[in-house]
């Protein structure tokens, strides 16, 4: 999939600034950054699922097939077939009026052509492949009738009905207990093992990112300020932004110590700064951040980076930037 110069305006704001993005046969990307940076709206846009008032702008090519703003017919080719989305929240995804079986085979109708025992049978086979316990005997149930997790569960079976090339999987573990955030992930990791799809994981948690990802996109305010494979970005955030973040993560064990927070709030779309969207929160920011906005770079490394001042010296708390570490805390 690529994305290019891909933008999003809501009654004429601009909220996505030009993003170009490519994603791999198998690979696993995370997307990471505060409420509002841009991470769902990217993927939302990308398959035509924004609200009528958004204009969307740009390419988005799916085997070279173009996406964007594409008819319906076109689209629902791609939809929930090479492309699956598992949206935030699955209490408020999953229909409560219809039962759980219904809901899984009428995706495996709409996208293999599967109806009556075919379905019913591929159905409890999704549903075992995703941990559902005594699957035959729940088939029936409506959505209340499970647990957060299991419904986590229910709607990667639901997106795994089409046999898709690529998942996205929009904050998938928010508002579960640490438990079953690591069983989601386990889960998801097992599947791309088995199916080999492509992954988009969009989070918040650091922690969760380093544990199923390989690369890592940082996004703030609409757009990409910096991007690298997952093992460099935690031993070396170079964007003052990137570093916040990593700053802010609690550690668990040893000494207390108070937390170094970002100093203000993300801005208002309507009210961008002229120049880096971050230089009013950032303690590196120069004359020229204030005027200039600066481009995303692509370095000799491969890395990606969007800063006129980026940070040089490796992290203080190299120990809780580690990815492995992270895991251990979390």
């Amino acid at each position: 999939m690529e994305l290019r110069e891909l933008r999003v305006s809501f009654d004429g704001v601009e909220v996505l600034h030009g993003i170009d993005l490519d994603i791999a046969p198998g690979e696993a990307l995370g997307l990471v950054g505060e409420s509002g940076c841009g991470k769902s709206v990217t993927w939302l846009a990308a398959l035509g699922l924004l609200p009528g008032r958004a204009s969307v702008t740009g390419s988005v090519r799916v085997e070279g097939l173009e996406m964007c703003n594409a008819g319906r017919g076109a689209l629902e080719k791609v939809r929930g077939g090479k492309i699956a989305m598992i949206f935030q929240d699955p209490s408020s995804s999953l229909n409560p009026v219809l039962r759980i079986g219904k809901q899984i085979t009428e995706a495996l109708a709409i996208h293999r052509g599967l109806r009556g025992a075919a379905a019913r049978a591929e159905a409890l086979r999704l549903m075992d492949m995703v941990g559902i316990p005594d699957a035959r005997r729940r088939f029936d149930l409506f959505p209340h009738e499970f647990s957060g997790g299991q419904c986590q569960r229910l709607m990667i079976a639901m997106a795994l009905a089409g046999e898709p090339d690529l998942l996205i999987a929009d904050e998938p573990t928010t508002a579960l207990d640490a438990t079953i955030q690591a069983q989601i992930l386990d889960l998801l990791n097992r599947l791309r093992e088995e199916t080999g799809m492509a992954l988009v994981f969009i989070s918040h948690d650091l922690g969760a990112v380093s544990q199923i990802c390989e690369r890592v996109c940082v996004m703030y305010a609409g757009r990409i300020v910096e991007e690298a494979p997952v093992g460099e970005l935690f031993s070396h955030p170079r964007h003052p932004y990137t570093r916040g973040l990593f700053d802010a993560i609690p550690a668990l064990d040893g000494p207390r110590n108070r937390l170094i927070p970002i100093p203000g709030t993300v801005p208002n779309p309507r009210h961008l700064p002229l120049g880096c969207a971050f230089s009013p929160r950032c303690p590196h920011a120069g004359e020229e951040c204030t005027r200039l906005l600066p481009r995303l770079v692509t370095g000799n490394d491969g890395r990606r980076l969007a800063c006129h001042r980026p940070v040089s010296a490796p992290p203080s708390r190299s120990a809780d930037l580690d990815p492995a570490r992270i895991l251990e805390t979390v």
